[in-house]
């Protein structure tokens, strides 16, 4: 009786061991794992990442961090006849963390790195992979805002298009819902970054944390400026007037009733210049008697500025201002209105509706460049000395300079202008003879009413 007691104790002890040490295990493997990982000794690591996969899948968001990189790199690197392999083990990867932490998974951002995954390793049809850009888009477009990834979905769907497998007005669709992501993730950064601009400006220090902060904001307006570049060149001459009038022409009679039709039909006619054939005319009419709205009176606005009644344009056009609630829309509203008064030498008005675009849409380098070029062109009537005048081109350089920097697609054309203001401002010797400080502050006068500060040269 003894003996068998002893037995059944020895193999409760045995039993708990085995428990222990598998606990061990796991702890010990993703250790070594990671110490690999970190190096990026990934040939060494790739055995326990699997012991670890096996065993522990759900023990530490670490195994897929450090997983993805390895697999990205066994991708890029792998002789070709391994890359498709590795390819798919980072697809399993996506899926595995998804799986064991959806809690600290975007859905978005993962279904659409594995779009990627498969589109860069020819993994899957192009409606297959296009499906999987749809499942990011569909269930989490919020986290679906990685620059390249929305490129690729775009660049799928064109490619679709070419072979006839999906309609021009998809391409459209798509194009409209990628670029608004695009805008919406530039109006996000450039707001991020336009108050750390202006404490720079302001001759502050910016501690690290506001430091880094605008060095990825730069960086992330950098690449959307980029992809929207890129997109818009894939859209190219698919949105041409040429194909958009005999497209919507077609569809009119059978559409004329959908207001969504209506919204996107004319939006794109306006976008392309293309308010000249009658069926902008007819779009904007339907529109207006289905859906009377911010869009309608905008292109109402177009239609009073080619018959050349721009006091009703204006009317329009601030009539849609008002009533516009998407803010990027809002801002290109303003936009056309400030040109207006631009043309018109009503200069301040004319920055006055510039600002209202730039506080709905941070990231509209134009509108900076803008009123950088009517500062310059009232050098000679701001200021009650030749210094003071000529000190008028630093406040219009520092303006081009903001404009390179909340968008990058500009930074070459800014710097030029700001080069170029600087070079007509005072330079060293005029500021030694004048008896001005660096740092010191100039106040402008006349419509422009800012103050500069004298620069270091």
């Amino acid at each position: 009786m003894k003996t068998k007691f002893f037995i059944l104790l020895s193999g409760i002890f045995l039993s708990a061991g085995v428990v222990n040490a598998q606990e061990v295990d796991c702890n010990t493997e993703l250790a070594l794992f990671s110490q690999s990982a970190k190096i990026k000794d990934y040939d060494a690591a790739k055995p326990h990442y699997e012991k670890l996969i096996k065993n522990c899948e759900a023990s530490n968001l670490a195994i897929y961090q450090y997983g993805e990189r390895m697999f990205k790199h066994f991708a890029k690197n792998a002789p070709e006849g391994r890359k498709k392999a590795s390819a798919e083990a980072l697809i399993e990867n996506y899926k595995l963390r998804l799986k064991c932490f959806p809690a600290k998974t975007e859905v978005g951002e993962t279904y659409a790195k594995i779009g990627e995954a498969m589109y860069d390793n020819n993994i899957g049809t192009k409606e297959e992979q296009l499906a999987m850009f749809d499942k990011a888009w569909k269930e989490d477009k919020e986290s679906f805002d990685a620059p390249r990834s929305l490129y690729v979905y775009f660049n799928i769907m064109v490619e679709l298009q070419d072979k006839g497998k999906k309609e021009l007005q998809d391409v459209f669709n798509l194009y409209d819902n990628v670029i608004k992501q695009v805008e919406e993730q530039e109006v996000y950064r450039a707001s991020q970054a336009e108050p750390l601009l202006k404490k720079q400006e302001a001759g502050e220090k910016l501690n690290s944390d506001e430091t880094r902060t605008l060095k990825n904001s730069e960086i992330y307006l950098s690449n959307f400026s980029k992809i929207k570049a890129g997109i818009n060149g894939l859209l190219g001459e698919r949105a041409d007037c040429e194909n958009l009038i005999p497209l919507y022409n077609k569809d009119f009679d059978a559409k004329k009733t959908n207001v969504e039709w209506l919204k996107r039909a004319a939006k794109r006619l306006s976008a392309k210049d293309c308010t000249d054939d009658p069926i902008f005319f007819k779009l904007v009419e339907a529109l207006h008697t289905s859906d009377p709205s911010a869009k309608s009176a905008l292109y109402l606005g177009q239609l009073a500025d080619k018959d050349g009644k721009s006091a009703k344009a204006l009317e329009y056009y601030n009539q849609s201002a008002e009533l516009e609630d998407n803010n990027l829309d809002k801002a290109r509203v303003y936009m056309k209105i400030a040109g207006n008064y631009k043309s018109k030498g009503s200069l301040s008005t004319a920055r006055n509706y510039y600002r209202k675009a730039l506080k709905a849409q941070p990231s509209l380098g134009v509108a900076y460049l803008q009123i950088a070029s009517m500062y310059a062109s009232s050098v000679n009537s701001c200021g009650d000395s030749s210094f003071n005048k000529r000190a008028v081109y630093w406040l219009a350089a520092d303006y081009a300079d903001r404009a390179g920097r909340v968008d990058p697609s500009m930074k070459s054309t800014a710097n030029k202008s700001a080069s170029s203001y600087r070079g007509l401002a005072p330079q060293s010797s005029d500021i030694f003879q004048e008896g001005v400080k660096e740092g010191s502050t100039i106040k402008i006068g006349c419509w422009i009413g800012e103050s500069v500060r004298v620069p270091a040269i």
